[in-house]
């Protein structure tokens, strides 16, 4: 029989798991009231593990707590999503680079595919389906990257970035079309085998600037 320790620290992480993986598909989007007792209701818990999975999701910065309202999903940090981003470029290409001997044939053709359903969306789009696509494409050229610590460190970089907005392409929506494009770019180098540092600042540099136009959107 489990101990009543144990059984509270399962709730705990089941109720963690479920409101953690609600900030990261977006359905909880920044500024979203996270009540207490409803999440408790929901989850058939009290509201002990609930706090303490909240409390877990503000030390990561998912979960913020303002006063007078309670927690919430935490707001978009300007400052904090563009150092988010620049750091995930170094990452990424880096990881892109180390994937190289291992991407296959229809890794690059899913990827394509992914691309080419990005595009198809631009006369139609819907930013938030565009953001998940965009990061389905980026981990199959980086998902084969033998290095454990570098793809765990890639994987909280594209956890931190969710948390932090709900889509990049709902604040820039004319990046779209060039991220695209970009894309296509990075395809072509992979199949053409061109020079590893020329693919990772290609990489890089597809990150920032996304991050340039972010800076540019008059506030």
């Amino acid at each position: 029989m489990p101990t009543q320790t144990t059984e509270r620290t399962s709730k705990s992480q089941r109720t963690y798991d479920w409101i953690r993986e609600r900030i990261l598909r977006r359905e909880f989007n920044p500024g979203y009231r996270l009540v207490l007792s409803s999440i408790a209701s929901e989850l058939e818990v009290s509201t002990v593990p609930v706090r303490e999975a909240i409390r877990r999701l503000e030390a990561e910065g998912l979960v913020e707590f303002e006063r007078n309202v309670g927690a919430r999903v935490a707001m978009v940090n300007e400052g904090e999503y563009a150092e988010t981003m620049q750091t995930l470029g170094f990452l990424e290409g880096a990881a892109t680079v180390l994937s190289l001997p291992h991407i296959t044939g229809e890794d690059i053709a899913r990827a394509q595919a992914i691309n080419d359903q990005m595009r198809a969306m631009l006369s139609d789009f819907d930013p938030v389906v565009f953001t998940t696509l965009n990061e389905k494409f980026h981990r199959m050229i980086f998902g084969r990257c033998p290095n454990a610590h570098l793809s765990a460190l890639v994987d909280r970089g594209w956890e931190r970035m969710a948390g932090l907005r709900s889509s990049t392409f709902s604040f820039v929506p004319e990046r779209a079309p060039r991220s695209v494009d970009e894309h296509d770019e990075i395809l072509r180098l992979i199949r053409d085998a061109a020079d590893p540092t020329e693919i990772e600042m290609t990489v890089r540099h597809h990150k920032w600037r996304t991050v340039q136009a972010f800076k540019e959107i008059p506030r």
